[in-house]
């Protein structure tokens, strides 16, 4: 190393030495910590050999060591700081899944033990049944399974087999003919509003179908909505009593994702059992006993029920020996009322055809008889 090189290093050593030692004194510390680390970072060349400081150096060097580490570590430790981050939440997903797979642990173990229990009478007696020879892990198993079993063939089957009472009998009345109606968007129409939540519209006519179908049909409401939900709306829209026999969501028959209505549990002859549904899946067992119709959607001048009361009644005054071979013309319309009134139209238009086909025979015919009449009277004179 040259002399010029090697002086500047000695003199900045010096000064650091008078820096620290005047410190002692009650210098500034700030001034001093600022000259030693610019020696810290004023290193020789490479190749070269440092001067001998002495005690001077070795001061340097102490300093120097004792120093944070530069500024280009900065990016190591905010690796480290990440790393330990993404290790904590790691261990806080374990203990939280570990917590709750020991929560539905106990639950099974719960619910095994609550449902899997020998049934009690009302003295608290334990009720045998044919599971009290099996160990005892086994019994409670197999009663569990068993009970899960049934609750859910009582939401697929319906509750009985025979779901209405059997017909009246003489000297009381028994309409011919049973009417099922459904009630959520045939009768009613849902309705929410952040104000109110949910409401229900009243159909129009339905007053009126109640009224002139009594005395022809049996009047059944049979609703997929439960009997807590269906019960105070059935009592809104018929206060007088029209209605014999209401039939919840428990009465249907659980199949492919719908709520059926299976006719054939009615206790009735299903040749006089019409089904009045917005949903073709309702009645898909018997799908002749039913009509679709379109689902209202709340308009306050619908007149389909005026419409579908004037079918049924031509229906039962037209004393229909089954059902069946009426409604299955209309299996296919998209809207059997509209082809109803399409029908009954045409019929009306070939009727007033006919009605003048025979007005202009009889005037034909009346005007031969006075031609024979006077070509006979002439001639007898």
């Amino acid at each position: 190393m040259s002399a010029a090189a090697v002086l500047p290093m000695c003199m900045r050593a010096s000064c650091g030495l008078l820096r620290l030692r005047s410190g002692a004194a009650g210098a500034s510390l700030p001034v001093t910590v600022h000259i030693v680390r610019t020696l810290c970072t004023d290193k020789p060349p490479s190749g070269t050999v440092p001067a001998t400081g002495g005690l001077a150096q070795a001061i340097l060097q102490q300093q120097c060591q004792g120093q944070p580490p530069p500024e280009g570590g900065g990016g190591e430790r905010e690796q480290a700081e990440d790393k330990k981050q993404k290790e904590n939440t790691t261990y806080a997903k374990k203990m939280v899944l570990r917590l709750a797979g020991l929560m539905g642990l106990g639950g099974a173990v719960g619910i095994v033990y609550i449902f899997g229990s020998n049934s009690v009478d009302e003295q608290g007696t334990k009720i045998p049944d044919e599971f009290d020879q099996d160990p005892p892990v086994v019994q409670q198993l197999r009663r569990t399974y068993k009970y899960f079993k049934d609750y859910r063939q009582m939401i697929i089957e319906p509750t009985s087999p025979k779901l209405l009472p059997d017909p009246l009998k003489e000297p009381y009345y028994q309409p011919p003919y049973t009417l099922v109606l459904e009630l959520t968007d045939v009768l009613l129409h849902p309705e929410w509003s952040l104000s109110t939540g949910w409401r229900f519209k009243k159909r129009p006519g339905i007053d009126y179908l109640f009224q002139q179908l009594t005395p022809l049909y049996e009047i059944v409401i049979f609703t997929a909505e439960t009997g807590m939900t269906a019960f105070p709306l059935i009592d809104s829209i018929d206060p007088q009593g029209f209605v014999m026999y209401r039939l919840f969501r428990d009465a249907t028959r659980y199949m492919e994702g719908h709520h059926v209505k299976d006719v054939s549990c009615l206790n009735r002859d299903t040749s006089k059992v019409i089904v009045v549904d917005c949903k073709r899946e309702a009645f898909s067992l018997q799908p002749y006993n039913g009509m679709a119709l379109k689902k209202w959607d709340g308009n306050s001048e619908d007149r389909t029920l005026y419409d579908l009361t004037n079918f049924l009644k031509t229906i039962a005054l037209s004393g229909v020996e089954d059902v069946r071979s009426v409604l299955e013309n209309y299996a296919l319309e998209d809207d059997p009322i509209e082809a109803f009134k399409r029908r009954q139209a045409q019929l009306a238009q070939e009727e007033e055809q006919r009605l003048a086909e025979l007005s202009q025979q009889k005037k034909q015919g009346l005007t031969l008889s006075s031609i024979t009449s006077r070509f006979w009277r002439s001639k007898q004179q």
